[in-house]
């Protein structure tokens, strides 16, 4: 039976499957529509990723405007992270707000993040990062928060970070708020 907790984030979930081992190995259901309808959530999946980043690395704060806007359901195959979104919500009551959880190999659990969050990871061991997402990637929809916005407070685990020049470059959460009317 999969457990599925909710945090403090309206909609933000993890998961966490049912593993089966023995002397074999394991087995797991790495997905099942059912556990997201039964939480009342109706995604189509349009398009799977899958990322490498070596240990240290530290990829977002990022997310999608619509028409593009994107929920995504994420693991981590091998070695392990933080996981976090942040709540960019219009009128939500934990606007700017941020979750954070390790998602490792071992455990198998996913984290399903609805439209409206930025969603950044750090690398704590060397991973292999999945995700669905329920809509198409577009550049031009593309936006994030600067991973290190001294507003969120947020510790990344990891130190001196490996960033990618466009992570280093985007705007901090009070910029957004200034340039995007209150929220996605």
């Amino acid at each position: 039976m999969v457990k599925i907790k909710k945090t403090l984030l309206t909609g933000v979930l993890e998961i966490f499957p049912k593993v089966f081992e023995d002397e074999r190995g394991y087995f797991f259901e790495s997905f099942r529509l059912d556990w997201l309808e039964k939480e009342g959530i109706n995604e189509t999946w349009v398009q799977d990723n899958q990322s490498y980043s070596q240990k240290g690395t530290v990829r977002g704060l990022h997310f999608q405007r619509e028409p593009y806007a994107q929920a995504k359901l994420v693991r981590v195959i091998k070695g392990k992270v933080l996981d976090v979104v942040v709540d960019l919500r219009k009128g939500s009551n934990t606007f700017g707000s941020h979750y954070s959880t390790i998602l490792d190999s071992k455990q198998h659990n996913l984290l399903y993040v609805p439209t409206g969050f930025a969603h950044g990871f750090s690398v704590i061991e060397d991973a292999i990062f999945v995700y669905k997402c329920s809509n198409y990637y577009d550049k031009t929809s593309e936006g994030g928060i600067i991973w290190n916005d001294r507003d969120l407070q947020i510790d990344w685990i990891v130190k001196d970070p490996i960033i990618s020049e466009k992570d280093k470059n985007w705007q901090n959460l009070e910029e957004f708020k200034a340039t995007s009317a209150g929220g996605l």
